[in-house]
């Protein structure tokens, strides 16, 4: 197994954020940032020590298939993922890059996680049970555990900085962070998209049980005194969505899945909880490391997930 790409350091070019998993960079282009996927992976906000060799590539595949699937739906910000086409300055560092990278177009990023929910499961089956609510929302009594919904859920959350921890919101909650209009907007197409996507993953026997989108507004080719709605950010990836094997779905429990839930599982059983971020009991601030056997399950299940799906 190779090993793992935790950091990027590429003299040139300037690092501007440096996200759970992404190193973003600025280049020569005014209009565009380059997006670097890493091989860092993060499970309840905490991001492990090690990672998960060729993550990062494996999330750029799945991105930019779903980039291409999803096209007709909204315009995304993707320009290239081929290094040859990239600034002069990004091209010296083809052999770090290469199949990990994506030129983007800049966007103003809407202060949002525009979330969708197929299932009742995660932190949704939790709300529920204490209050028969989903983000503020009422759903009908007598739901079971990762049971399909009637119809998929728009639920945002909070767009939280580095460290801190996203907070589920109400629509209406984040309709007064960034305006009624935008948020209609925003849920329609957030909730078209994952339509297609569930509707696609399904015929390949997999189940898309919930996801999150995350959008930009950008100027308009037609009117560039107006601002156009935009895809951003990573894609339906197993990082951002929870896939479950369809022929193992079952009601009224947790689902075997292709994504990090495998890897939360573990951390939990390994000690983890809440103001336990830094580390296991008797070594805070030392982090979290994922033991070698889980770092290959999570890899293997990542392999799958993109492979059943780009296949």
């Amino acid at each position: 197994m190779p090993d793992a790409l935790i950091n990027t350091d590429l003299p040139g070019l300037t690092l501007i954020s440096k996200g759970k998993v992404r190193d973003i960079y600025s280049t020569s282009s005014p209009d565009h940032l380059l997006f670097v996927a890493t091989d860092r992976i993060s499970a309840y906000d905490v991001i492990l020590k090690n990672g998960i060799p060729d993550k990062g590539k494996l999330l750029t595949k799945i991105s930019l298939f779903w980039f291409h699937q999803l096209k007709d739906i909204i315009p995304n910000h993707f320009v290239t993922a081929d290094v040859d086409e990239m600034p002069e300055e990004v091209r010296k560092y083809k052999d770090i890059l290469d199949g990990r990278t994506m030129l983007v177009r800049k966007a103003e990023v809407v202060p949002l996680e525009a979330i969708v929910r197929g299932y009742l499961t995660g932190s949704a089956w939790a709300e529920y049970k204490k209050s028969g609510t989903v983000h503020g929302i009422p759903l009908p009594e007598g739901l079971k555990e990762s049971e399909k919904l009637s119809t998929p859920l728009f639920t945002p959350s909070t767009k939280a900085e580095q460290g801190a921890h996203d907070e589920n919101i109400s629509p209406e909650q984040a309709a007064k962070i960034v305006g009624a209009e935008l948020l209609e907007k925003v849920s329609s197409a957030a909730v078209k998209l994952y339509t297609s996507a569930a509707d696609y993953a399904r015929e390949r026997g997999v189940i898309l049980a919930d996801t999150k989108f995350e959008f930009g507004l950008v100027s308009s080719k037609d009117d560039p005194s107006k601002k156009e709605l935009i895809l951003v950010d990573e894609l339906l990836t197993p990082d951002s969505s929870r896939y479950w094997p369809l022929k193992e779905y079952a009601v009224g429990k947790s689902q075997p899945s292709f994504d990090k839930q495998y890897l939360r599982d573990w951390l939990v059983s390994a000690g983890f909880r809440k103001g336990l971020e830094s580390g296991p009991p008797g070594k805070e601030g030392q982090g979290w490391v994922i033991e070698e056997n889980v770092v290959e399950e999570t890899r293997k299940k990542y392999t799958e997930a993109v492979d059943l799906l780009t296949s």
